[in-house]
């Protein structure tokens, strides 16, 4: 599988979530704001197979997933992959404990605006840029592994 960068963004997101229809309202979103979204997985081993094979730039991970999954597990594995991962998860305390390997954390619920928004900050400063104002909800770590410019 391999992913196209083409589109208004030329971004590509991998979500993995267990919730099938917040995935799949997510991945909607997202797509109507320019980022190309990968298929949806639930799983660990099938998220790595898919960010190996098409370097996601950003991926958007829920703490719980299928069966007995776990997003902090699997964001380690995307960290050392070199992609920066946000948590999308209820579980605030956890996210926050796992700061180190991911860059930021958006907790549940979450409205599709404060998404967009928070993908774009975040895609933005990877780059250098910090410029985009930052979601009120959105939590940046400061962690290593990835050079974010700091907030304006």
């Amino acid at each position: 599988m391999t992913a196209s960068r083409d589109g208004p963004t030329g971004k590509i997101l991998m979500i993995v979530e267990d919730e099938v229809l917040v995935a799949t309202v997510l991945k909607d979103e997202l797509e109507d704001a320019g980022y190309r979204v990968l298929d949806l997985t639930d799983r660990h081993a099938e998220a790595v197979e898919v960010a190996k094979a098409c370097k996601p730039d950003l991926a958007l991970v829920n703490i719980r997933l299928a069966g007995r999954d776990d997003g902090v597990e699997l964001a380690e594995h995307l960290k050392d992959l070199g992609i920066p991962v946000l948590f999308i998860s209820g579980q605030v305390s956890r996210a926050r404990s796992a700061q180190t390997v991911a860059i930021a954390s958006l907790p549940k619920p979450y409205d599709a605006a404060d998404m967009v928004l928070a993908v774009a900050h975040l895609l933005a400063r990877l780059k250098g840029d910090a410029s985009l104002p930052k979601p009120s909800r959105l939590e940046v770590f400061e962690g290593d592994g990835f050079d974010l410019a700091p907030a304006a």
